[in-house]
C-alpha cells in the first residue's frame, strides 16, 4: 500500500464515478444481470462485507428475500437453484470468497461483482459484473468500494422495479466527492486535529448507512494504522458509550439517527469531541458539509471521503 498512491485513488473519485454514471444511463452498467425473482445471499469479506449488508438489508426493506454474509462463515446457507448468490470481491481473489461460492457453482446461480475481469472469481460464474472503478493504485479498496455500493443498489432496482440508483444520484454524489477535494484546505487540518485523540476514534451513523462507519473505520486502521471502531448510533447508547467515561473519546459521527440526541447528551456531559459530516448537530466541535449532503443515497456513496481525506493526512504525516 501506499500513501501517495491512495490520494491519487481518492481524487480521481469524481471523474470516475462520473464516468460510471455515463455507463448506468446508457443502460450498460449490468446488461447480463439475470432475472432474479428468488432469494438473494451477498457474500464477501472487508469492505465488500460492508457495503452487502447495508444492500442486503435495503433489499428486505422491499420485501425481498436477502442476507449478507462473510464468506468465511462455516453457517452460509445451502445451495438452491432459486437461489441467487453475489460474489463481491474487488481483486476477484479473496480467498474466503472464492472458497464460498465453491460450494454454490453449478447449484446456484452465481453473480461475481468485481473490479478485475478475467479474475479468479469470475470462473464459472453465471454472470460477470464489472465494478467500473479502474486500478485502485495505492492498494486500497476505496473507489471499488463506492462503486460496489453503486452496484448493489443498481440490483436493488432491478429487483423492486424502483428508481433508486440512478445516474442523477451518482453524479450527485460525483459532485459531492468533487466539493470535499476542492474544499479540503478549509476543513481537512482541522477535522484531523480534532480527531486526532490519543485512545483512536469512533465512526458512527445510522443503520440504513452502518457500512459509511465500518469504510472509514477501516481506512483509518488501513493507511495511517491508528485504533479506529465503528458503532451504530442507536446501539452506541448500549455499548460503546461506556467509553466516553475514561478515554479521551473523538467521534466522527455520521448524522441521519432519531437516535442521535442520546448520544449527543453522553458526549456533551462528558466532553467528548464529535465531528459531524454531512449535518451541523448541536454540540459537536465541528463538521464537513458537502454538496447534495441533504441527500441520503448521496451521502451512503460520499460520506466515506471525509475518513479517507483524514486518513490520508495522518499516513502522509507519519
Amino acid at each position: 500500500m501506499d500513501a501517495a498512491g491512495f490520494l491519487t485513488d481518492l481524487e480521481r473519485k469524481p471523474e470516475v464515478l462520473d464516468a460510471l454514471a455515463q455507463v448506468v444511463e446508457r443502460g450498460d452498467f449490468a446488461p447480463e444481470l439475470p432475472d432474479v425473482t428468488g432469494p438473494i445471499l451477498l457474500v464477501g469479506m472487508g469492505s465488500s462485507a460492508y457495503a452487502a449488508g447495508v444492500a442486503a438489508a435495503r433489499l428486505r426493506s422491499h420485501g425481498v428475500v436477502a442476507s449478507a454474509e462473510l464468506a468465511s462463515s462455516r453457517l452460509l446457507p445451502p445451495a438452491d437453484p432459486a437461489l441467487t448468490v453475489v460474489a463481491i470481491s474487488a481483486s476477484g481473489g479473496s480467498r474466503e470468497t472464492l472458497d464460498a461460492i465453491g460450494r454454490y457453482t453449478g447449484r446456484s446461480r452465481v453473480v461475481a461483482l468485481t473490479n478485475v475481469v478475467g479474475s479468479a472469481l469470475t470462473e464459472g460464474a453465471d454472470c460477470v459484473w464489472p465494478m467500473l472503478a479502474g486500478t485502485e493504485v495505492g492498494g486500497v479498496a476505496c473507489r471499488s468500494f463506492q462503486h460496489t455500493l453503486a452496484a448493489l443498489m443498481t440490483l436493488e432496482t432491478v429487483v423492486t422495479g424502483g428508481h433508486v440508483t440512478s445516474a442523477v444520484t451518482l453524479r450527485g454524489a460525483a459532485e459531492a466527492a468533487a466539493d470535499l477535494l476542492d474544499r479540503r484546505h478549509d476543513w481537512l487540518r482541522a477535522t484531523a486535529d480534532l480527531l486526532a485523540g490519543p485512545d483512536g476514534v469512533a465512526v458512527v451513523a445510522p443503520a440504513h448507512r452502518f457500512s459509511s462507519a465500518q469504510q472509514s473505520s477501516l481506512m483509518v486502521r488501513e493507511g495511517p494504522r491508528r485504533p479506529a471502531v465503528a458503532c451504530e448510533t442507536g446501539d452506541w447508547s448500549h455499548v460503546d458509550v461506556y467509553l466516553t467515561r475514561t478515554q479521551d473519546y473523538r467521534m466522527l459521527l455520521l448524522p441521519g439517527s432519531p437516535y442521535e440526541p442520546e448520544l449527543l447528551r453522553w458526549t456533551a456531559e462528558r466532553g467528548s469531541t464529535v465531528v459531524s459530516v454531512g449535518a451541523e448537530v448541536s454540540g459537536a466541535s465541528g463538521f464537513v458539509r458537502y454538496r447534495n449532503d441533504a441527500d441520503d443515497d448521496v451521502r451512503l456513496l460520499s460520506e466515506t471521503m471525509v475518513a479517507e481525506l483524514v486518513a490520508h493526512a495522518w499516513w502522509a504525516a507519519a
